[in-house]
């Protein structure tokens, strides 16, 4: 293994070094034979790194217990959820739909319980401002934001049956298959070249690939289409004439972005600010698969923090500066070297992440899902490679949980810089700028125009009026690059509405004055942390699951008492009526103090009924017993623990408010202060 890993961090160097050679002579302009020389050199070091880091990640999972031990946990896991109703295929009567999953009781309460506890750590926490705009979005919104051109993924047909898949996942498959039969060096060498390059094919390459292996229909052995572009988008049309096209929303986001200029003025046209929003988003998956991890309709919790560009400070980011936790940045990355643990402070000092702001809401992020339920332990920020990023974001970091399929992204964290305001403002010709005044007016040199509209007039004619708009319509640059022209004795071309003219130095003076300027106007730039709640419910499913000790049959969720779907069980101990009364006041006491509660009133033994709650992760159940009848108490007991403890009734709403909460805890605030019980009804 230790030869292993120092090969996989050579071969790492070399690609980079390789990389940066290819960078380096398509930045010189050099002949093209020599830049594709060198970029098959760079394509061959990578396949070969792929192979030796998939050996690498094989070794690591047989030494982990192999795949069976992962599918029998999946399996017990699967059937857990699906007996207690926390999610199921939608429309299950009809057969179902791929990619569609209703909630049940105990996944509904969690996936609010989730929602909540966001709102309360991000959006009260940070004074945001909240909207909920349609699902059903105008296609110049999506047109504008690139969602239109650049929301697909390529497609085949099965050509009898007219069943569809994602050509890169036929094909990735197939290669795997091929690499797994074929004892050929050279063979295998060529199979994983073009593995590693499966991303970077387009559909003329994609449908070559395919051919070349003989790629047949998985479930019928037929024919396939080529490979052609499938946008992932919902289209609809809106209203009855049909005439106003629309699509169902790919992500929230956009809803924010239209609506600036209106919540800047509403916030009192003062940066920065933040939006957010929880809504529903739809994605028409080819091929969804993995239960929540990729469906077609999912909620999104997304946030879009508007701050002036030359300013990306936080004024709260002390507050996570010593935060240290695992973070995987590029670096790390490009030698292999697995994630680090890493101080929040040192990460924005040094630069590895982009700014304080970005820094702020990654950290936050990291609370957020600990506090959840989420093993810190496998938790990590991934920060994107280059090649990874769109051309506008300045830094992208995704958190990613560690789960039996791999690390899942289930949050998104971007600085978009200003891209979607000034596609937006562009496409819609609306101001989505911000002014920001200055403490105090400042003086600076500025390149002011005076057109001669009396030379204009004479040259121009029924133009001239715009020729004046637009040459006080030019930038800074513009201004310079004119001026610098026309002092040269020469013209300078100028685009008008009535199209391109030639300007001479008599028809405009253009010069350096003197002017106080009381503040300035920009498009803030974005940053955004996006959460899909479906992804992290399902992290938190997997990182919750375990069984008893010594009784693989007992499953226990092991739910933080934020997220549990039910905070406590009541059990009356017999049913007589006796019990009722006081059955019917701790219930009242645990409402009273806004604590979701169930009764248990059948006659199983305790036992069988902690069994239950425990597999769906209650975390406190409360017994009354006959001596409660005695001394107005009753027993608690901790899920995880077993342990009981004898509490007064009077104390039991705010006790377990606070628990809940996570403003106390078992083991700090209760065991000290309360008697223990013996002997629990587990044992």
């Amino acid at each position: 293994m230790a030869d292993l890993e120092a090969a996989i961090q050579a071969l790492t160097l070399e690609a980079t070094k390789q990389g940066d050679s290819v960078r380096a002579l398509k930045a010189q302009k050099a002949e093209k034979t020599l830049i594709t020389e060198e970029v098959e050199k760079l394509k061959a070091v990578k396949a070969e790194l792929a192979t030796l880091m998939k050996q690498q990640a094989d070794e690591q999972a047989a030494a982990g217990g192999g795949k069976m031990n992962k599918e029998t946990f999946r399996k017990n896991l699967s059937s857990t959820l699906e007996q207690n109703m926390f999610y199921m295929p939608s429309f299950k009567i009809y057969g179902g739909v791929g990619g569609l999953y209703d909630y049940g009781p105990t996944g509904a309460a969690i996936k609010a319980n989730l929602q909540a506890f966001w709102r309360q750590h991000f959006v009260l926490e940070e004074n945001m401002l909240e909207i909920e705009c349609p699902a059903v979005t105008p296609y110049p919104v999506l047109k504008a934001s690139g969602h239109v051109d650049r929301f697909i993924d390529l497609m085949v047909k099965d050509v009898v049956t007219g069943a569809c898949y994602r050509a890169d996942h036929l094909l990735k498959d197939v290669l795997e298959a091929k690499i797994e039969e074929t004892a050929d060096a050279a063979g295998k060498k060529a199979l994983e070249l073009t593995l590693a390059h499966l991303d970077e094919f387009g559909a003329e390459e994609l449908g070559a690939e395919l051919k070349k292996y003989n790629t047949k229909a998985p479930e019928t052995g037929n024919e396939l289409s080529d490979p052609y572009p499938f946008n992932l988008m919902f289209a609809t049309q809106i209203g009855p004439s049909g005439m106003v096209q629309g699509f169902l929303r790919p992500e929230t986001a956009q809803g924010i972005f239209v609506n600036f200029r209106d919540l800047l003025y509403f916030n009192g046209s003062k940066l920065p600010f933040a939006a957010a929003q929880i809504g529903q988003s739809f994605r028409n998956e080819i091929a969804p698969r993995a239960g929540l991890l990729r469906v077609r309709e999912f909620t999104q919790m997304e946030i879009e923090h508007f701050v002036d560009p030359d300013n990306k400070k936080h004024k709260k980011f002390g507050h996570v500066r010593p935060l240290t936790f695992l973070m995987y940045p590029r670096a790390q990355q490009m030698e292999a070297s697995g994630a680090i643990e890493l101080n929040m402070g040192q990460a924005v000092d040094e630069g590895i992440i982009a700014n304080e702001t970005l820094g702020y809401f990654i950290a936050r992020t990291y609370l957020y899902l600990v506090q959840a339920g989420i093993d810190h332990k496998r938790l990590r920020f991934r920060q994107h490679l280059q090649h990874e990023m769109a051309h506008y974001a300045c830094d992208c970091w995704d958190a990613e949980v560690q789960t039996s399929y791999g690390w899942i992204e289930c949050v998104g964290l971007a600085d978009r810089s200003a891209f979607d305001l000034d596609a937006h403002s562009k496409a819609a010709g609306v101001d989505l700028t911000a002014f920001q005044k200055y403490d105090k007016p400042i003086e600076t040199d500025v390149l002011k125009v005076e057109p001669s509209m009396k030379d204009i007039g004479k040259d121009f004619g029924k133009t001239a009026a715009g020729v004046k708009a637009a040459l006080l319509a030019l930038s800074d640059d513009a201004k310079s690059a004119m001026a610098a022209e026309l002092a040269a004795g020469g013209a300078s071309k100028l685009g008008t509405e009535a199209g391109e003219v030639e300007v001479l130095a008599k028809h405009v003076t253009i010069k350096q004055v003197k002017q106080k300027i009381s503040g300035k106007t920009f498009t803030p730039g974005v940053i955004e942390p996006s959460f899909g709640i479906g992804r992290i419910i399902y992290c938190l499913y997997e990182h919750s699951y375990y069984t008893r000790e010594g009784d693989d049959q007992r499953s226990v969720f092991k739910f933080t008492p934020v997220t549990a779907p039910v905070k406590a069980t009541v059990f009356p101990l017999l049913q007589k009526p006796e019990f009722e009364p006081y059955t019917q006041r701790v219930g009242d006491v645990l409402t009273r103090a806004g604590v979701a509660r169930k009764v248990d009133e059948t006659g199983a033994s305790i036992g069988k009924r902690y069994a239950r709650t425990d597999e769906i992760g209650v975390p406190f159940a409360i017994t009354i017993d006959h001596t409660t009848f005695e001394d107005d108490t009753v027993t608690l007991r901790e899920r995880d623990s077993m342990a009981q403890v004898r509490v007064p009734i009077a104390d039991v709403g705010e006790l377990l408010q606070k628990l809940c909460n996570l403003s106390a805890t078992w083991e700090a605030d209760v065991l000290p202060k309360y008697p223990a019980h013996g002997t629990t009804a587990d044992q």
